[in-house]
C-alpha cells in the first residue's frame, strides 16, 4: 500500500549552488545537509508534507531541456508577496500569476539549472 509521497529528490551538477538558490532566493527553510560519498545533498523539510531533497549526480549536466515535464508547486499564503520577493532576488519568472478555477493562483518560476517550480496560492476551503 503506497501511504504517500515521502521525498521529492531534484537532482543536480551543482547541488550546493542550487540548494543555496532555494534556500536564499526561493526563501525555504533548509533542515538538514550530508554527504552520501562523493555527493551532497540538501534537505528541506515541512511538517505534516513531503520533503525536497536537493543531490549531486554524475549523470547530470547543464540546464534541464524539458522544464515542463515536472515540476513541484510551493504553497504560499500571498503569491503576490512573494513573487514581489522573488522579483527583488532576480528569480525567473515564467507565468503568472494566473488565476485556475476552483482552485487559485498559480506562478511559474526557474531555478538556475533550468527547473520549473511553482508557487500556488489555492482557495481557502468554505
Amino acid at each position: 500500500m503506497i501511504k504517500g509521497i515521502e521525498t521529492v529528490l531534484l537532482f543536480s551538477s551543482d547541488a550546493k549552488k542550487l540548494a543555496a538558490f532555494y534556500r536564499n532566493d526561493v526563501g525555504l527553510k533548509q533542515t538538514y545537509e550530508a554527504e552520501m560519498g562523493d555527493a551532497n545533498l540538501f534537505g528541506f523539510e515541512w511538517k505534516g508534507s513531503a520533503s525536497l531533497s536537493i543531490m549531486d549526480h554524475s549523470e547530470v549536466r547543464g540546464k534541464n531541456k524539458t522544464p515542463e515535464r515536472f515540476m513541484v508547486n510551493f504553497e504560499v499564503d500571498d503569491i503576490e508577496k512573494e513573487l514581489k520577493r522573488l522579483r527583488r532576488a532576480k528569480v525567473r519568472i515564467i507565468t503568472g500569476p494566473y488565476h485556475i478555477e476552483e482552485y487559485g493562483l498559480v506562478a511559474t518560476l526557474e531555478d538556475p539549472d533550468g527547473n520549473y517550480f511553482q508557487f500556488v496560492q489555492t482557495r481557502p476551503v468554505k
